[in-house]
């Protein structure tokens, strides 16, 4: 049995560009089209030329897709004008995209009140914009705006605003649920009815997340009909944004209900690089990843519990509904004070540790991980602290860096400029190295004092220059005058390897300075310094 074609048509670049906080830059916008393009989706959103002088440039100079259509997105024309004469419809136009995706309106409430026109004349600018583009043999999309919401108040207005594009020769009718609202069980009855109306094969969902539901309703969408599904990368978009490929594309390649019945154009060896691809967006945007992102997320096959760890060193499909190799993540086994020995064993394993589960130094360390994690330490998210706690336990780590003493002074001038500077001592093959740093507050003067005098430190100078703290958490963990903090610490190296390693201690600053000291340790041991005589 010959299986039904979805096409994947991603709109990061438009719809995920109205993300709050979120501004592509060109090169931003050329670095994620060429991305998705090698990926495979089959229709790549631009953004609006005409609209804005970003989109306008990025048109005017488009990248070469060459396994993806270009498409360009803007509105049906305005009334009182013809289509031919329109400057929006125009704009699109002279961008030579093969493909057009134009909104407009399907909920008679919106063509009262937002556009203040009459319900005919909605329908007159769909049909006109539609004929222009037909005419200029573009492959045209109606995106019929808020068309769940329109059809649940006015069926019969909804279906003819989405019948005039489709009469008029329009090769997609994207279904929209612009604001979010719509559950799951109400989209698959309306797509089932409207697929008695206009063939599936012509219908596309465009979704949003408002309700937490825009992945579901777009695999409802396919169940009942539609052949085109339209998200963004990360979920990005308006509000709380569109559904999510990283998440659709997996569940159609992945798993069977779909992947029996269905086919996409994004091979199988494509979808080991969407975890690549939804970081390299992070990365764009210089935003932290969502460790808890479905199929991609570092947490997404991370495993705490010893009943779970145990179950599935025996075999993974206990507690993961996929392998995480095949997009592209990895299992991640969890120490902390919800560990048992299997949690430890695989973690061992991890590093490339070999010893016998029976050894009395896992048990010691398993008791030493829980007392820790009692006092306030928490190995859950920092991997490179545990491995050189259960290194230096094995007696695998050598002294590197000694630091004999530190003092930290912090001084507001007449001006209420507040500064720090720090002093540290650092030994070194018997010699004494004093470095000194300033910053905005002790943690960053104790850093700089560091990390500014590498070149002081002798055979140690060369394994730390290219060292760059990227991050730094403090949390209270009690209050009152005994309270504890907890630090952690962001690293990372010119070839983009990143550790996370962490300190506690009643004084913010000594718990900064044990996280700061594994960061550099982590660092030394993976490089293979020498040892501090």
């Amino acid at each position: 049995m010959s299986k039904e074609k979805i096409f994947i048509f991603d709109t990061t670049l438009r719809d995920g560009a109205q993300t709050e906080g979120v501004n592509f830059s060109i090169d931003d916008k050329n670095k994620i089209a060429m991305a998705l393009s090698n990926l495979g989706v089959d229709y790549l959103e631009g953004g609006w030329p005409g609209a804005n002088t970003l989109d306008t440039t990025f048109f005017n100079k488009p990248p070469k897709l060459e396994n993806t259509i270009l498409t360009a997105f803007g509105m049906t024309k305005k009334t009182g004008r013809s289509a031919e004469n329109d400057p929006g419809l125009s704009a699109l136009l002279n961008t030579n995209a093969p493909a057009i995706c134009l909104v407009g309106k399907s909920w008679d409430f919106h063509v009262d009140v937002a556009l203040g026109i009459t319900k005919e004349e909605n329908l007159e600018n769909i049909k006109e914009s539609a004929k222009l583009f037909i005419k200029n043999k573009k492959e045209f999309m109606f995106d019929a705006e808020h068309f769940f919401d329109g059809y649940k108040k006015n069926p019969e207005y909804a279906l003819s605003c989405i019948k005039t594009a489709f009469d008029e020769g329009a090769r997609w009718i994207v279904l929209c649920d612009t604001n979010g609202g719509t559950l799951p069980n109400e989209v698959g009855e309306i797509v089932s009815k409207v697929c008695k109306s206009i063939p599936g094969k012509n219908l596309g969902i465009h979704a949003h997340n408002d309700t937490e539901n825009a992945v579901a309703n777009s695999l409802t969408a396919v169940l009942a009909g539609v052949r085109q599904v339209q998200g963004t990368i990360n979920g990005l978009g308006e509000r709380c944004g569109n559904a999510n490929l990283i998440s659709l594309i997996p569940s159609l390649v992945l798993k069977k209900s779909f992947s029996d019945n269905f086919e996409i154009k994004i091979s199988k060896d494509k979808v080991k690089t969407l975890t690549e691809c939804s970081r390299l967006l992070d990365e764009i945007l210089n935003k932290k990843s969502n460790r808890r992102a479905a199929y991609v997320g570092p947490s997404a096959f991370a495993h705490k519990g010893g009943l779970h760890v145990s179950a599935v060193s025996k075999d993974p499909k206990t507690y993961e509904h996929i392998d995480p190799s095949l997009v592209g993540n990895e299992r991640n086994i969890i120490v902390s004070d919800q560990a048992g020995k299997s949690n430890i064993m695989s973690r061992l394993e991890k590093y490339g540790i070999k010893i016998d589960k029976n050894d009395p130094k896992v048990q010691t360390l398993l008791n030493e991980v829980k007392d820790r994690e009692f006092i306030g330490y928490s190995y859950d998210g920092a991997d490179a602290s545990f491995e050189l706690l259960a290194r230096r336990l094995l007696g695998e780590i050598p002294k590197y860096l000694t630091i004999s003493k530190y003092d930290v002074s912090v001084k507001k001038d007449s001006k209420d400029k507040i500064s720090s500077l720090a002093k540290a001592h650092i030994l070194v093959d018997g010699k004494e190295i004093v470095c000194e740093g300033l910053g905005n507050g002790p943690v960053n003067a104790l850093d700089n004092a560091i990390r500014s005098n590498v070149d002081k430190v002798g055979k140690y100078s060369k394994y730390l220059k290219d060292l760059k703290l990227v991050d730094y958490k403090v949390r209270i963990l009690n209050t009152g005058t005994n309270a504890t903090t907890r630090v952690s610490i962001e690293s990372t190296d010119r070839e983009g390897k990143s550790w996370f390693t962490i300190g506690v201690s009643p004084n913010i600053i000594e718990a900064s300075f044990k996280a700061l000291i594994d960061s550099l340790d982590y660092k030394l041991y993976k490089e293979k310094a020498p040892a501090n005589n």
